[in-house]
């Protein structure tokens, strides 16, 4: 199926590995031009590499950037002007009692999770109006229904996610401008697949194991009853950034597996 963007500049913010790389893998197998980002220079170029020869697109770039300084998302918005389709994937998670997270803790959650995003679509929204074509996806979580007991500060920026996402969608009435948010459900991508890693070493037991105890007791909700892959949340993304999701705007798009217990 023709996607429709070809050519497209689409940028994918922590796109060296996990959900972000598949998210960029799968919109350069369509033709678009691709920056990649991530927060070192070798990181990156070595996703640049990888991609240009997995998916032979040529129109792959990298910007190296942390999202948590702000002078270094400012740097990026002056190397690329325009985007056409911005993908705010970028995102940390640490599970963490709720009494041992700090007021250090919940700004820098806030400012990577959240701002990222927020600064990113302030930089590029008017000129996705202006030019009546655009496309700005914010990859949350389940999370953001279902807040995690074990990380509430992770789960509350998936909420804001959402809501920001939703405000913005409001502002682009009778343009071809779509916002929407991704719910991925748990996923095995880098943080999770050491998360799950090193909790099987600690226990003793294998991966696969661990994987079946994880959604016994901390997602037994979950009708996949296993871990995501990063390319499944990527071919939802790459449908919601095409020219053939015109009339999806506004809307949470859950890719959960299940494991939120809602028809809605």
């Amino acid at each position: 199926m023709d996607l429709k963007i070809k050519n497209k500049i689409a940028l994918v913010t922590g796109s060296t590995a996990g959900i972000g790389f598949a998210i960029a893998k799968a919109l350069a197998n369509e033709g678009a031009s691709v920056i990649v980002n991530g927060r070192t220079d070798h990181r990156v170029n070595s996703a640049v590499e990888q991609l240009k020869k997995e998916t032979g697109n040529k129109n792959i770039k990298g910007i190296a950037a942390d999202f948590a300084h702000k002078k270094q998302i400012d740097h990026l918005i002056e190397q690329l002007p325009e985007v056409d389709i911005l993908v705010n994937n970028v995102g940390i998670f640490e599970p963490k009692q709720f009494n041992a997270i700090t007021d250090e803790d919940w700004f820098k959650f806030y400012e990577v999770n959240v701002l990222s995003g927020i600064r990113l679509s302030r930089a590029y929204f008017d000129k996705m109006i202006a030019k009546n074509w655009g496309r700005i996806i914010f990859i949350s979580s389940e999370s953001a229904l279902q807040i995690p007991e074990e990380m509430i500060h992770y789960g509350m920026t998936k909420t804001a996610q959402i809501a920001v996402a939703r405000g913005l969608a409001e502002l682009t009435k009778g343009t071809n401008v779509t916002v929407n948010t991704i719910l991925p459900g748990p996923t095995f991508s880098e943080g999770a697949g050491s998360f799950v890693k090193d909790m099987a070493k600690e226990k003793g037991i294998t991966i696969e194991a661990m994987e079946k105890e994880f959604f016994k007791t901390a997602r037994p909700t979950s009708i996949l009853q296993r871990f995501t892959q990063p390319d499944e949340i990527a071919s939802m993304v790459a449908y919601v950034a095409s020219e053939l999701s015109s009339a999806t705007n506004g809307a949470a798009l859950r890719a959960d597996g299940g494991v939120v217990k809602s028809a809605f």
